[in-house]
């Protein structure tokens, strides 16, 4: 066997190996991604006895169905998830219309202070939240919002975050399909709207995707401003269960699955799109 076959085994069996070890690295980071779920799956089906019992139970015997059952009869399960859907349309579409309508301005309409404006809209990302918890509330609560969905539907029409992915989006397409609407009469606005945003719909999925999860289970917002109990949104509701004294945990964990299972479906469905967006999002215009 000649020399260079040698090597050429040699690389061979060593590419083996790594593809073998990088495997292996993947398989143990999906099952520690895994087993938090699993075992959440697992409380919600056994009684309260079999939640906390030490050492654990990971399968129930006999699993507890009942307790997916009891979810929705103990508490309006069932308007807490219709207020959360009401809440994340319109906090979606909204924040999809604005950010990607900034955004447009933002890539392709040139105004003076332009790079200024955008420097400084997309600094308030550095901003923690808790800095403005307090002053959002006092101003929800002057214009008599508080207790109110629109205090959660309105302040997330505005996303800094919305912004800058869909003004990349834009920077990687070409002037000439401006140029060529511009050429047929089109204003800037008919431009964006008939031209450019059906061009965006990988990058407008994958915001909303990321819009979606965020506010379907977002606790601390409501929490704050809402304060009616049918007003609650599922990840309040599922604190219900959450006592003084006790915490029923096999029901806060189905309802956890339940909670989990409608993102769960919008990611899977959206999944091409989302990786599609965040690879063109990514390239510099």
């Amino acid at each position: 066997m000649s020399s260079t076959a040698v090597v050429m085994k040699k690389k061979k069996s060593s590419a083996v190996l790594r593809r073998v070890l990088l495997y292996i690295v993947l398989i143990l980071i999906a099952v520690i991604m895994v087993v938090p779920f699993l075992w959440m799956l697992s409380t919600s089906l056994k009684t309260q006895y079999d939640a906390v019992k030490i050492p654990p139970v990971w399968i129930p015997d006999p699993p507890r169905w009942e307790n997916y059952v009891k979810l929705f009869t103990e508490q309006p399960m069932f308007q807490f998830m219709l207020n959360t859907i009401k809440i994340v349309f319109f906090v979606v579409l909204g924040q999809l219309f604005f950010s990607s309508l900034a955004a447009y301005s933002f890539a392709r309409i040139s105004f003076k202070g332009r790079n200024v404006v955008f420097f400084f809209y997309i600094a308030t990302l550095m901003v923690p939240g808790q800095v403005t918890m307090i002053p959002t509330y006092l101003m929800f609560a002057k214009a008599g919002l508080t207790d109110n969905h629109l205090a959660l539907i309105l302040p997330a029409f505005f996303s800094a975050f919305g912004v800058f992915l869909l003004r990349q989006f834009f920077m990687s397409l070409p002037r000439e399909l401006e140029e060529a609407a511009e050429i047929d009469g089109c204003n800037p606005f008919m431009t964006y709207w008939r031209i450019m945003l059906p061009l965006l719909v990988p990058a407008m999925l994958t915001l909303g995707v990321f819009t979606l999860m965020n506010t379907w289970n977002d606790y601390m917002g409501p929490l704050i401003y809402l304060s009616s109990p049918e007003k609650y949104t599922m990840t309040l509701g599922i604190a219900y269960f959450k006592g003084v004294y006790t915490t029923q945990w096999n029901l806060v964990m189905a309802g956890s699955i339940v909670s989990v299972v409608p993102i769960l479906i919008a990611y899977l469905c959206a999944q091409k799109y989302f990786i599609e967006g965040i690879a063109f999002s990514g390239v510099k215009g």
